[in-house]
Order: C-alpha cells, then structure tokens, then sequence
C-alpha cells in the first residue's frame, strides 16, 4: 500500500484528459464515475446532518434519525458531538456512502431563516467546537465531511442569486470563523460551496474565499464541491477553487471542462490539481486501490436508538420552571396537543431520513407514566393546511410505460415521491417512463370531511374511493425556484366524508414530464392530506376539561414543515394555528401547566410568564419522546443550555432576510445574537447560554493562569447535576469598536449533590484578537479584560480581571 500523496499521484499519470474531467462531474445525483484503469471505485455522497439517508429517497433502508443541529449545539458538548459524528459515519459505511454532505455552521444571523435548525447557533464559536466534535467522529469512522455551505448562505429566500454584502471584519470574525476553527482542529476532508454571491463574486467562483483564505492561509488540503446546481460557469469556477461540480449528468464539468481546456482557455495543469484534490479524497475514505485508507479499522459500533434518546434530553433546554413543576410530582396528568400525539422530529428540505421509528410525546410518556394516571386531548393542530399524506396510508408506486404497461413499482413511506438521478424502482428508466401512480389505502382515524390535494407541478389525476376530484395540470407557483416541487405549498382539490376505521382506495397518478433546461432528472410531486377540521373551540374547551381534571397539564406546540423548512425563510415568528389560544386557555384552567416546544429555532411564546414551566425540545429526532418522558419524569436531567437568543421578532435587532435588486447587505456588522441584543440595549425572553437544571449550582471561586480560567463550583442542591460553566471575555479599557462582550470558552462538569467540582477553561488566543481591515490580518489587542464566569450570557456569577 502506497502513502496517500504518492497513490494520487500515481493514479493522476494514468488519467488522460477526458478522465480527468469526468471525474470532477457528478455522474448522477449522489456520485461521481468509478474509473477502473486507476482502480477508482464510485464516490457516493449523502445528506444529511440528522442521519445518512443514502443515494435513495426511501423508508425501505432506515436511517437512525438524531436530534436536528440546534438540538446537537444546545448540549454544548463536542464530546457528544464526537459521538454523533461517529455513529453517522457507522450509518454512511452501512449504506455504501463515502462522503457525508454535513455539517452546516452557518451562523443564526437573523430568527426568520428558514433553516436554521440546520446549523448550530448565532455564535461563531460554539460553532466551531461543535463542528470540529462532529467531522472529527465521522472522519475517525473512515467517512469524509463536507462543511457548509461556504459561506454567509444564512437565509434562504432567493439563495440561488442573492449578492451578501459583508463587510470584511464581519466576515473574517462571525461568519468565516467557525470554518477556520474546523479546518484547523479537525481538518475536514471537503467543504460545500454555496449558492449565493459575497461581495459580487458567486461561490463556486470565489478565487480569494476559497484558493487565498480556505486553502493557501488556512491550509485545507480537501476537496470543494458545489452545492447542487450551484455551478454556472466552467472556467470561472475551476479558477475560483471549485473541484467538483454536482449533480449529474449536465454540469459545467465533463465535456464542457475538457473543451475548455483544448480550446486554451484553461490549461491542464489548473484540472490537474482539482483531480489530485478528489483523488486525495477517494484514497482517505478507501476508494483509490494500492492507497492506505485514513481509518483502517472502524471504530466500534455505536447503539443509534441510545445515543439519539442521549443527544435529545442532554439538548432540551428547561428556560422556566416555576415551584418546581418538574420533575412532574406524583399524580394525573393530561398531555394536549396535536404535536403531542404525530411527533415532528426533522427539519423540511434536504436533511429529510426515514427513521424505523418514531417515539412521539405521547408514547413515551405512555410507557414511561403509571397506567391510568396520563389522559390525552388533541387541543389544536399546528398544521394549518394540508400536508404529505402519512398516518393511516398504505402506499406504493407503480410506474407505467406509454402503453400503460407496469414497467416496476416502489415503495412509498408516506405520500411523498422523490425520486432523484438514478433513484428510481428497479427495471425502471427515464426515457419508457410515462406515469407514476402513488396507489393504496387509507383508514382515517376521524370521521367527517377529509381534504386531499397535491402537492408539485404537472398533469395529476386524483381518485378517492372510485370518485376523480382532478384531471388536469397543476402549475407552479413561481417559476423562479428549481426546487418549488420539493418545498411548495400543496394545493386541495378534494373534500371526501369518510368513516373512521372503514378503509378506501386513493389514487394519485403524475405524467412524468421535465422542461427541457433542468439539469439532473427528478420525479418530485406528493399526496397531501388533511384531516376533518373539527370546531377548534370545542378542542380547546376539551382539552382545558381534560387539564382541569389533572394534576398536572403537559401541552405539545409545534413549528411544521410550511413553517421551517430549507428553500424558503420565515415571516414571523408565531407558532402555527390556535396553538398560543390553547397553551392560554389551560394555563388559565391550570396554573401546574408545562409547556413543551418542539421547534428547530426560536418562536415567540407569548404567554411564557402565564405557565409554570417551559421545555425546549428542538426537533429531538427518533427518540424524542423517550428522551421527553425520560426528562418530565426526572429519570434525567434537561442539558441544554440556549445555543440562540430567544426573543420577540418585534425586539429582534436583525431581522432583514429579503434581499433588494439582488443584494442583502450585512448593515449590522458585528451585530448580530446576543451582541446585538446586548448594543440596542434589549432584554429577550431567554439570553444566550440560559438553561435550567434540576439543582442549584454555587460559583465559589475563579483563578487565572496564562490563559487558563480555573473555575470550582459547588453543587448546592439535592441530586447530581451536569452544568456548563461558560466564560464570557468583556474589554474593559476604550478601544476597537467590539461588542460588550463574547463568548471565549466553556466545559462541561458534573458532581453530586453537595459536592465541588473544578473545571479549567483554556481560552484560546483568537479570543483577544480582531481583524483589521486597513492591514487586512488579526491584530491581538493588548490591555485589561473582565473574565465572566456564569450560567449564560446574562447571568454572570464570577469575575475576574486579567491584563495582556
């Protein structure tokens, strides 16, 4: 076995031009082109930053389905990190992919982007060591990571043509900082270029972002790879440092590549080092034959249902709990709330698994209550209109030629098809396919009026119960976006009175049919359902009926998938439907009401002073209601500690996501999360850092040495705790325009109940320094800094003074 700079090598000597730039094409959706005559098998590359679904858009292999990223920087623990790094990269060995397309540490610039449960927080640094937690584990398991999306991609309305205008300061200390932190401590083996522009220049062409900073200052020696049909220009992209343009088979890439280079306007050599960077990749993750592999032995296996039922309760933030309402006391309970009973665990958009299964609120704290003392009322439903058809439905796709010949079938998880590239059921093929039909049961759980509708663009026809309710086509709502089939609204086209239990048969047929521009080959379209819509008055006087019989009153809110997803932001931040009337109405028939909040980023919670307690629980993953029931019970402790501010979007100081003629400039600077809630002088809901335990902490003493901030603490209540110790750096003299203060360190400790503990937090040299501008480097700024030491950003126990 070679090293792995003399098999790219060797392996680059024998490649001849059009090998060459085949290579660095996708060959489909996921892969790109085994080359046998070097011994190169396929590269495959898989969403996403939760699970590993592979190449396919299906239940029929299972993915473990972690807590959503939010939730993973709500542990503030890389170690845990690690860990999920490691199981992911288990799942990716399992499902034959190489490369992971994870993680995203784009920052929380404003509260309305739209994918923000994707990324971890608004603070560049904790950022950075959970990203560096995550690649490390994955990469440790032999499987390459791809950090995204580089860089300022924080919002997504209009993200293919947005030009950012971000100052260089802002740029080198908020948003470009959390991939350096991971180039430097973790040395990711691929980074993902972005859709967007930064300062005039799109990504996949950014010279100086990616050739000057990415890999001649910081070193990275991985490979770039675009986001999917983010590439627009053959030679501006392989001169701005792009290696690999995705997906296939059309791409600026192949062909396009080489005739670039005989027609001389690019030479070999410039294709040369982008093959070397994909050759380096395949011969790390065991692709290159005769090429030491970077792992040899894979770590050893990790249980996926425990460690995503961990990650979830070490992530759930306690931000209110008045008289100790939990641990819930002995006694009845009612559980309200839609989202209490159909669990959202994931984010919309490309992050999308399909779990073997989900624990839901309401049967985790079934299994885990004494029998007879939970009660359940549904309350109100945060889902608004209809969505992708799923409980109760049994379905599969058959796919038919012209003649109307079954040419194969597929499986269907829910009413969601989503075939991608090659991802399509066996004996199937673009060119003979003419229809999908997405065909089965349904059993409603009510009776009454149920809505059915459609969801994609195109010719459909929808029969329910042997009645067609639409024979047409069905346009798209704007044009402009590429993937408005995946993230559009579905649209109704069929109320039906069905009974409760008694099945009927749906049928939804799709004429597949592309424009001639799209770049890659996709089925995209949905069934959409929604069930009979009951007097939401009524469902709110049950459920303050089945609170005021309890002892305690447990209410689910919920964001969903038309409200958080990838491809499109946020308007507001209120949780959907009547879910704010309902938490009002039984606070006011019980003051012993817990509130539960399963978002992927903060919403508003207006009457957050009227309960007595509030439970943050992200989107928890598969396990969630376990890891719930483990949390409301006390078995554990809620972990989490705010990874984002909370607030009103009223009082939020950065809010701006849609961009004027093209541009969003990045106007705040510096400003953005708890710094710019701190410089406008506002107080939100819940600081930075806030997270309540199930004991008391006393911070007794802090020592400085060098750059090591010693803290002991004592815990000063009546169980063993886990508390996160965090240290803020605040300058003291005049100077440099910079925020109040930042956060520099934090670590985790543990101890019993009266017991001390000592934790010592190095802070790191970046810390004291700033970018200038005028010298275009870091400048370490001398002088007196207050060391804070406390439980959040707001809530400072311990300082002390320290002069460099």
């Amino acid at each position: 076995m070679a090293g792995t700079e003399e098999a790219v090598e060797a392996a680059l000597g024998k490649l001849d031009l059009d090998a060459k730039t085949r290579l660095l094409a996708g060959q489909d959706m996921w892969s790109l082109p085994e080359l046998p005559e070097i011994g190169l098998t396929s590269l495959v590359m898989s969403d996403g930053p939760i699970g590993v679904r592979g190449v396919r858009w299906t239940a029929d292999d299972p993915s473990v389905a972690l807590p959503s990223p939010t939730a993973l920087a709500a542990t503030w623990d890389p170690e845990l990190a690690r860990r999920a790094g490691t199981l992911l990269a288990q799942e990716a060995r399992r499902k034959g992919v190489h490369v992971l397309l994870a993680p995203t540490v784009n920052l929380h610039r404003s509260p309305l982007g739209g994918r923000h449960f994707e990324a971890y927080s608004e603070d560049p640094y904790l950022t950075g060591r959970i990203g560096t937690g995550y690649v490390t584990g994955v990469q440790e398991g032999g499987v390459g990571t791809t950090v995204k999306h580089f860089v300022a991609n924080d919002a997504e309305t209009d993200r293919f043509t947005v030009n950012n205008l971000v100052g260089e300061r802002a740029l080198r200390e908020l948003y470009l900082a959390p991939f350096e932190a991971i180039v430097e401590n973790a040395h990711p083996w691929g980074i993902m270029t972005a859709y967007n522009t930064v300062n005039g220049t799109t990504m996949t062409e950014h010279h100086h972002l990616v050739n000057e900073v990415l890999r001649a200052e910081w070193g990275f020696d991985g490979y770039n790879v675009s986001d999917w049909m983010a590439a627009r220009d053959t030679v501006g992209a392989l001169r701005g440092g792009l290696d690999v343009a995705m997906p296939g088979p059309q791409t600026v890439y192949g062909e396009a590549l080489a005739r670039a280079v005989r027609d001389g306007r690019l030479e070999e050599s410039e294709v040369d080092e982008a093959v070397r960077r994909v050759l380096r990749l395949a011969a790390r993750v065991g692709a290159l034959a005769d090429a030491e592999p970077a792992v040899g032995e894979p770590p050893a296996p990790v249980d996926g249902e425990a460690l995503a039922r961990e990650i979830a309760r070490r992530s759930f933030v306690l931000v209110r709990n008045e008289r100790a309402a939990l641990p819930l006391k002995p006694g009845t309970v009612a559980l309200i709330g839609a989202a209490a009973r159909d669990a959202r665990v994931l984010g919309g958009g490309s992050a999308t698994v399909f779990p073997a299964r989900i624990v839901s609120p309401l049967d985790g704290l079934t299994a885990a209550l004494p029998e007879g003392t939970l009660t359940y009322a549904l309350g109100a439903d945060p889902t608004t209109e209809l969505a992708v058809a799923d409980k109760g439905f049994t379905l599969r796709a058959v796919c038919r030629d012209a003649d109307g010949n079954v040419i194969g079938t597929g499986s269907a998880p829910n009413g969601q098809i989503q075939w991608m590239g090659s991802d399509l059921p066996e004996g199937v093929t673009h060119d003979a396919l003419h229809t999908v039909e997405l065909t089965g049961t349904f059993t409603p759980r009510a009776s009454g009026p149920h809505s059915f509708g459609i969801k994609g663009t195109g010719a459909f026809t929808l029969t329910v119960a042997g009645t067609t309710y639409f024979d047409g086509a069905q346009l798209p709502a704007d044009d402009s976006d590429p993937f408005e089939a995946f993230f559009g609204a579905p649209v109704p086209h069929a109320q039906v009175e069905l009974t409760a239990g008694t099945p009927v048969e749906v049928s939804l047929t799709y004429v597949f049919a592309l424009p001639e521009d799209i770049p890659f080959k996709v089925v995209a379209f949905a069934l959409a359902h929604q069930e009979p819509q009951r007097d939401e008055d009524e469902l709110i006087a049950e459920a303050v009926e089945a609170a005021r019989a309890a002892d305690t009153a447990v209410v689910v809110v919920a964001t969903t998938d038309r409200v958080e997803s990838e491809g499109f932001d946020r308007g507001d931040l209120t949780l959907p439907g009547r879910q704010d009337d309902l938490v009002r109405a039984v606070a006011a028939a019980n003051p012993n009401t817990v509130v539960v909040v399963n978002s992927g980023s903060p919403v508003e919670l207006p009457w957050r002073e009227d309960v007595a307690a509030v439970l943050l629980t992200w989107f928890p993953g598969q396990e969630g209601g376990a890891a719930l029931a483990d949390v409301l019970t006390g078995a554990h402790e809620p972990g989490g500690r705010l990874p984002t501010t909370w607030g009103s979007l009223t009082d939020a100081p950065v809010t701006r996501v849609v961009p004027e003629d093209g541009e969003l400039p990045y106007t705040e600077g510096l400003y953005i999360g708890y710094r710019a809630w701190e410089k406008e002088g506002r107080t939100p809901s819940y600081p930075f850092g806030h997270g309540l335990g199930y004991t008391e902490w006393t911070y007794e003493s802090v020592d400085i040495t060098g750059t090591g901030v010693t803290v002991r603490l004592r815990n000063t209540g009546e169980r063993a705790g886990h508390e996160v110790v965090q240290v803020y750096l605040a300058p003291t003299g005049p100077g440099t325009d910079r925020p109040a203060r930042w956060l520099a360190g934090f670590a985790g400790v543990e101890a019993g109940p009266g017991e001390s503990a000592e934790v010592t937090v190095e802070l790191p040299r970046r810390a004291f320094e700033v970018w200038d501008e005028a010298a275009h480097r870091w400048v370490f700024v001398k002088g007196s800094y207050e060391i804070q030491v406390g439980r959040s950003i707001a809530d400072r126990r311990i300082t002390a003074t320290v002069n460099v």
